[in-house]
């Protein structure tokens, strides 16, 4: 029944969705007809374009997952999804417009298309997950758990249900797995029997799914329990007790569709955030490379009349899970300057893998005021563009610093360097502890978002503008 409920509720999903689309268009010609400038057609001149979005509109939803379960999935997550299938249905339908009908279309109206469906979409999905929440709490359209395993991660999986009411989940009872004496109670819920017990017990309760809770030293032929339990037509799931630990992200998928493959990942991206963070680095290289440019006369003849040498300086550095890149800056010392090293690394001011120095000898009159305004990192925009770099990031070490890493550092080097990063907008002239350095690195990994990222690029442009934090 709960089945089949769930059934007509997506299809039901699914109708009011591609209604909005077919929605959002109309209310969408309006806008641009009564309250943006310019001429605009009749509407029939430019419906044309629904038909390719609705199909497209569908598959982008479904890919997010959207016509699953929502009860378990957070605000934030719910806003990520619906934002990311119109992020790339905007952009596909701007294409096709720009294929078949490129001088004609309004632009605009492609614009108020997509704004308008992703707040129609996107507030129909948050009445749907509180009202669906609602009735769960009141006791209605819920799922009756029996859990295999009278362990601690049982008891852990029991208060999680238990705090999420809106889940639609009750806990029916539990079979205990250890040998011994029977327990009464797990949790406050009583222990129905023994493992041997469980299909008599799927058929004398009214068992939606059954759970099983196991510590990994508990060795059970469960296969034989999962053809018992599909004969009865009962969803089976499994909580993991492998490995903890606790700044990994697991996470449980199939290789080729058939092999089950744990995954612990020390970063907190997933492919389709790399996807969106790369085109953000594509658009702000392409912004950048003009800038330079347009500024490369000026500060190239300007390196040129102080100092003989190069304009540029190259180096190589340490990338993304320890690739070998070169750097590319605008030259800010005098050309035998990584020679002068060596004789000045007892005046370094950080303690540990890096060197830093207030005063540096080596720095012309030019290249302290391109170090002062951060022009000298201009030409790290072709790094970006090539995919060695992004905007925001990690510090991107040398090859001898990477040697001094402790084996907690090298963390820092398991993402692409960035030009800009935590480090750079947190006072980096009081921070004198490499250590310190690396924590703040592996803070940005460990809470990375396309927020913090625009976060850190205003933070960016300010202390540019107000000349903090640079020698």
């Amino acid at each position: 029944m709960l089945k089949e409920q769930a059934k007509l509720l997506n299809r039901l999903t699914i109708a009011a969705d591609l209604s909005l689309v077919v929605l959002s268009f109309v209310v969408a010609y309006y806008i641009r007809r009564d309250f943006s400038p310019g001429e605009i057609g009749k509407i029939n001149e430019y419906f044309w374009v629904v038909l390719p979005a609705i199909p497209v509109w569908y598959y982008l939803l479904a890919k997010y997952k959207l016509y699953r379960s929502i009860r378990q999935i957070t605000f934030l997550d719910l806003v990520y999804r619906v934002f990311s299938v119109h992020f790339f249905a905007g952009f596909i339908v701007s294409a096709l417009v720009l294929f078949f009908d490129r001088d004609f279309y309004s632009r605009r109206l492609i614009l108020f298309f997509v704004v308008t469906a992703f707040l129609f979409i996107l507030i129909e999905r948050i009445l749907l997950k509180f009202l669906l929440g609602y009735i769960r709490s009141k006791g209605l359209n819920y799922r009756q758990l029996l859990i295999v395993g009278a362990t601690e991660r049982a008891q852990e999986f029991i208060k999680l249900v238990e705090s999420h009411a809106v889940w639609g989940l009750r806990v029916l009872g539990v079979l205990q797995v250890a040998s011994g004496d029977l327990k009464d109670n797990v949790s406050g819920y009583k222990v129905l029997g023994r493992l041997d017990d469980l299909r008599e017990s799927c058929k004398h309760y009214p068992v939606d799914e059954v759970v099983f809770c196991l510590n990994k030293d508990q060795v059970v032929d469960i296969e034989e329990h999962l053809q018992g339990l599909e004969e009865l037509g009962i969803t089976v799931r499994m909580v993991l007790d492998f490995y903890n630990v606790d700044r990994y992200r697991r996470d449980l998928s199939f290789f080729n569709g058939n092999l089950p493959i744990l995954t612990f990942h020390a970063k907190s991206l997933d492919v389709q955030q790399l996807f969106l963070k790369r085109m953000v680095d594509i658009c702000g290289a392409l912004v950048g490379l003009l800038i330079l440019l347009f500024l490369f006369p000026f500060i190239g003849l300007a390196i040129k009349i102080e100092s003989p040498g190069r304009i540029f300086y190259s180096q190589e550095r340490i990338g993304e899970s320890g690739r070998v890149f070169r750097i590319w800056k605008f030259r800010s010392m005098t050309k035998d300057a990584d020679l002068q090293k060596s004789r000045l690394l007892e005046r370094n001011e950080m303690n540990g893998a890096m060197f830093k120095m207030k005063d540096d000898p080596r720095i012309t009159y030019i290249g302290r005021f391109l170090r002062m305004t951060s022009l000298d990192e201009l030409p790290q925009f072709w790094n970006v563009l090539k995919g060695e770099m992004s905007l925001v990031g990690t510090r991107p070490p040398t090859p001898d610093e990477v040697d001094q890493y402790e084996d907690w550092h090298r963390r820092r080097i398991s993402i692409k360097p960035g030009i800009t990063g935590l480090w750079q907008v947190s006072g980096r002239n009081q921070v004198d502890k490499f250590d310190d350095v690396v924590k703040l690195d592996l803070q940005y990994i460990d809470s990375w978002s396309l927020g913090l990222d625009a976060r850190i690029l205003l933070k960016t442009v300010w202390v540019v503008l107000t000349r903090t934090g640079s020698h």
